[in-house]
């Protein structure tokens, strides 16, 4: 019995292509995973639906990196340090022995993700949606069913990866995933990046009302202060964060648009239009009330992706959990370590109980932050969608529950489940194994020769 196929179409199309591992998405996570799969030696094949790879760090302008250490030592390695390693040098202004918040220059990171995937042979289809899944009776996916300006088509693997941050191939797939509370309550809010250009100040830190996490308290007033002005009282919150990503270039990540749900596509339309609004509001208000920065400041960019935190999570063998966060968990089959601390976005109620002296427990007191040099691990079991064989998931959809998805969403660990995640694909490829029968010590053998960090190391 072949499930899915249900949109109403006479034929999915003629069989374009067969591949050891198809990857759909092209964010981070998918492009650690397809040039991990394609240097394990098999054809592979990564499917993204917009023109560049990167996701939020190139079309969705992300301004900077979360943190790739544990604050003693740096915990993404292999090739999420290749990628950050390459990033910095394409940021000159920057001490290139940061490993944390460092600013993104999106242009060039477009072309770093082309450069790895190209040399590690990877084909690589933009402008391309997964329409479809065509699954077995006994839970193994057959093919996808694409859709590309030629048409649709069908394409093959025998290992499949999702990395599309909504466990899109999983959720097509007819098997059940969790999302947000699970009982349609609301998501987190997202963000539309953006970037100002002609701000003064260039190679000085942002003025204090714009620091990162904005313990500031005179500039959290002073944003408050702008919101407060009937001018810009479209600006929802204090959330403002911004690096500066090249001469007089500020990116920013800054506001929120709330109710959205980055699987209805009327809703994420007019969430982008509201954003793309806002971010004006924004440069118009500082400004106002920062002329010295701000004054001939020109907003020059919108992202092209909607900056969304929170939508499926996939049914794994195993979901990590806040007990394993605050315990500061190991795994015997751990694939990545995670030191981010639970960055959970207030939703609109919480917001509207929010004021200046609980904002700062509201936003960043929920959940104790780690000490130096403490992290948890990652269970490659968190990468396997229990109802399907041949399927790997990798990225902000893996198995864990709804608070820890608030800590590991972020790009440096989608870069780590990423590459567990090839690895694995290309080792059950060699071993003729369904990925979620491979020894797990061996996946750690490969890639701890791929440079990737375990705790003891």
């Amino acid at each position: 019995m072949i499930c899915g196929m249900n949109i109403g179409m006479s034929s999915p199309g003629p069989l374009d292509g067969t591949y050891d591992i198809v990857v759909v998405g092209g964010g981070p996570a998918g492009c650690a995973a397809a040039v991990a799969a394609a240097e394990g030696g098999q054809r592979t094949l990564l499917i993204e639906r917009t023109c560049s790879l990167g996701g939020m760090g190139t079309v969705g302008l992300v301004p900077a990196w979360c943190p790739f250490s544990d604050r003693e030592q740096q915990i993404h390695r292999g090739f999420a340090d290749r990628i950050l390693r390459r990033s910095l040098a394409s940021t000159p202004h920057v001490d290139p022995a940061e490993v944390d918040w460092v600013p993104i220059s999106a242009e060039a990171l477009k072309v770093i993700y082309d450069d790895e995937l190209g040399r590690a042979g990877v084909a690589v289809r933009f402008d391309t949606l997964l329409v479809d899944v065509k699954v077995d009776a006994e839970g193994a996916v057959q093919a996808l069913v694409i859709a590309d300006k030629s048409g649709l088509h069908l394409v093959q693997a025998g290992v499949y990866i999702d990395a599309t941050g909504d466990a899109d191939l999983v959720a097509r797939s007819g098997v059940a995933t969790h999302q947000g509370d699970d009982a349609g309550g609301e998501l987190m809010p997202a963000s539309l990046c953006f970037v100002l250009a002609n701000v003064e100040g260039f190679g000085r830190e942002p003025h204090p009302a714009l620091a990162i996490r904005r313990e500031d308290a005179a500039g959290r007033q002073l944003i408050t202060r702008i919101r407060q002005d009937p001018r810009f009282g479209m600006i929802p919150d204090d959330h403002i964060c911004c690096s500066w990503i090249g001469p007089g270039c500020l990116g920013f990540n800054a506001g929120h648009v709330f109710h959205v749900d980055n699987t209805d596509p009327a809703n994420v339309s007019a969430a982008i239009m509201q954003g793309r609004r806002l971010a004006q509001v924004y440069r118009d208000g500082l400004a106002t009330y920062i002329p010295e920065h701000f004054g001939d400041a020109v907003l020059v960019n919108t992202g092209s992706l909607l900056g969304v935190r929170e939508t499926r999570r996939i049914i794994a063998d195993y979901e990590l959990t806040l007990d394993d966060y605050l315990a500061r968990r190991s795994f015997p089959d751990e694939i990545a370590r995670n030191a981010y601390f639970v960055d959970r976005h207030l939703l609109s109620d919480e917001l509207a109980s929010c004021d200046a002296d609980n904002w700062e427990d509201l936003v960043h007191g929920r959940h104790p932050k780690y000490a130096p040099g403490e992290s948890h691990g990652i269970p490659y079991r968190c990468l396997c969608p229990q109802a399907l064989r041949n399927v790997l998931v990798a990225g902000r959809c893996i198995g864990t529950d709804r608070t820890v998805n608030g800590s590991v969403r972020v790009m440096p660990v989608c870069l780590s489940t990423g590459e567990a995640a090839g690895c694995a694909a290309a080792l059950a490829i060699d071993t003729g194994c369904d990925p979620r029968a491979l020894d797990p010590s061996r996946l750690r053998r490969v890639l701890r020769e791929r440079g990737v960090f375990f705790a003891g190391d």
